[in-house]
């Protein structure tokens, strides 16, 4: 890992050089998403079944080969081992549970005059679900996805997913299973993403397309993005670990290494305040990743993107942090409640030594789809909201219309629009 130090004056350059990570749309992908999102749109199943076929490795015949009902559902998770049902059971119950708090209510209230104004929640109609199915299996990509849909109140929910070489994971279909999912599309990919949002002759369109994939699937989630709605645009995993030496360093280093494991361009950060400690926490690196099986992709992502920082004290790993913005934050320290408060930006805060980020992942409750790339300056994990939406209600009184229809007619005028003035003047008594 590479290492810097907050003392340096070239450390705010060398920071953001670190953070740098290309987001923008890729010409060739892109063009390649276009072509096929455009096909798919035209061709429908035909399309889809070609493009599976052609990159999944697998010989469907029909849209049927690609189907997968809640019956198939239901003997996956027959089939998977009685400890794995459980857990399964088990994290969805947690998920359900944090997301119920998250639950939007309808509101209304009356002012002086009669005129009732109020806010109406409903939930989408049906949404679609992306689960990833390259270099692993992902069965907790789908309780996140799905239980804050079903605790919103959607009644379709679609899942895609990826089946290389027509090799389907029953523990992930176990999981749709436990979490509601109404029917399975065995397709992945840019083409899968197509398809949910325009639809095909088997593949009903839907109104939301959230959950992570790869570059072609996050380009396609940007393209369709207005015909329906996305939750992000995902980049590389990453975790940010601040540390005041209290953890053991074993702990510390496999939490680095959770997040690296994802891929060779996910990020793993750990600023400390000492710098033996620093030095322990990678001697038990080297030490630990011996033991790794994902050890080679481990080592990539380190090499690539992973950095230990020096900080001069906690409240200038905060400010840093706050900079960085990261997916996952460990506050391995201390006191973290308090610590917590001086935190404004990152997705998930995980808060003292006993709390591991992968705890996060699977069971704790809240959701793990967050904001990645610093955005999480401005926007927030995926939750049971992201499944609502909201209708103003206006219901304007006799006496009401009388005080505002003056000031939307002066306003109106102003604007030069007659007609909207006329339409509020017609219903005043002078």
């Amino acid at each position: 890992m590479k290492k810097l130090t907050t003392q340096t004056p070239s450390f705010q350059a060398e920071l953001k050089a670190l953070l740098a990570f290309e987001t923008a749309q890729n010409p060739e992908i892109d063009c390649i998403v276009a072509d096929i999102c455009t096909d798919v749109q035209k061709r429908g199943d035909a399309a889809l079944i070609e493009y599976t076929n052609r990159f999944d490795g697998t010989s469907a015949q029909t849209i049927a080969d690609l189907i997968l009902t809640q019956d198939d559902l239901q003997a996956a998770f027959e089939r998977v081992q009685p400890e794995i049902q459980t857990a399964l059971k088990t994290a969805a119950a947690r998920v359900e549970s944090y997301h119920q708090r998250q639950k939007m209510e309808s509101w209304a209230y009356e002012d002086e005059d009669g005129t009732l104004l109020g806010q109406q929640i409903t939930p989408l109609d049906r949404v679609g679900i992306y689960v990833p199915g390259g270099k692993a299996a992902y069965p907790s990509s789908v309780i996140m996805n799905a239980m804050p849909a079903h605790v919103a109140g959607v009644k379709e929910i679609i899942m895609v997913v990826p089946t290389p070489k027509g090799e389907r994971n029953d523990i992930v279909l176990a999981a749709a299973f436990v979490a509601g999912v109404t029917k399975v599309f065995t397709v992945g990919g840019a083409q899968a993403v197509a398809a949910l949002a325009y639809g095909t002759e088997s593949v009903p369109q839907v109104d939301k397309i959230t959950g992570p994939g790869n570059a072609f699937v996050a380009a396609a989630k940007r393209r369709v993005f207005g015909v329906v709605g996305i939750d992000m645009v995902a980049g590389p995993s990453e975790i940010l670990v601040i540390a005041d030496g209290t953890t053991p360093a074993d702990w510390v280093a496999m939490d680095l290494f959770s997040q690296a494991e994802h891929d060779e361009i996910a990020q793993a950060i750990l600023i400390g305040t000492s710098q033996p400690y620093l030095d322990e926490v990678q001697a038990a690196m080297n030490r630990l990743i011996e033991t790794m099986p994902r050890r080679d992709i481990i080592e990539a992502s380190l090499g690539n993107r992973g950095t230990m920082i020096l900080a001069k004290d906690l409240n200038e790993a905060c400010e840093i942090a706050n900079y960085i913005s990261p997916e996952h934050l460990e506050l391995s320290v201390e006191n973290p409640q308090e610590w917590a408060k001086k935190i404004r930006h990152a997705g998930a805060i995980f808060m003292g030594r006993y709390t591991s980020e992968s705890l996060g992942d699977y069971c704790a409750g809240p959701n793990h789809v967050l904001p990645t790339s610093r955005t999480a300056r401005f926007s927030s994990p995926l939750g049971t909201y992201d499944f609502q939406k909201r209708s103003s209600l206006i219901q304007v009184s006799e006496q009401g219309a009388q005080k505002l229809g003056k000031i939307a007619s002066v306003l109106a005028h102003g604007e030069s629009l007659t007609a909207h003035a006329r339409a509020a003047e017609f219903r005043l008594k002078d």
